[in-house]
């Protein structure tokens, strides 16, 4: 698969996409350009990522798995399905319970940080 921006169209089946490594994450660019990035994250069973933040707005769709994502304090369960919006500069941590597979699209904010 190759990253393609945004002023060309492109079409996968993230079903397709999905490589869960043995251990940690493995994350594949989709789309990106200067507003936008579309990543794949496949994250191993019992992966976490620290609380953290973003400088730029974040969308998670879940395709597969299941985890729980700590969004300003606040514990939300992801399953495929499980859609979340986190405006920029909102802290979050995420775990893995079993393998993950979740798309990420990050924006631009149309507000100051």
């Amino acid at each position: 698969m190759n990253t393609t921006t945004s002023n060309s169209s492109f079409s996968t089946l993230l079903q397709d996409e999905i490589e869960y490594p043995k251990a940690g994450i493995l994350s594949k660019v989709l789309v990106k350009d200067k507003n936008c990035q579309y990543t794949l994250f496949c994250l191993a069973k019992d992966t976490g990522l620290e609380e953290h933040t973003a400088t730029r707005n974040a969308v998670i769709t879940v395709i597969e798995g299941k985890g729980t994502l700590v969004l300003e304090g606040n514990a939300i369960a992801l399953q495929p399905s499980t859609f979340v919006f986190m405006k920029a500069n909102a802290p979050h941590a995420l775990k893995a319970e079993e393998n993950l597979a979740f798309v990420l699209a990050l924006s631009e904010s149309s507000q100051p940080n």
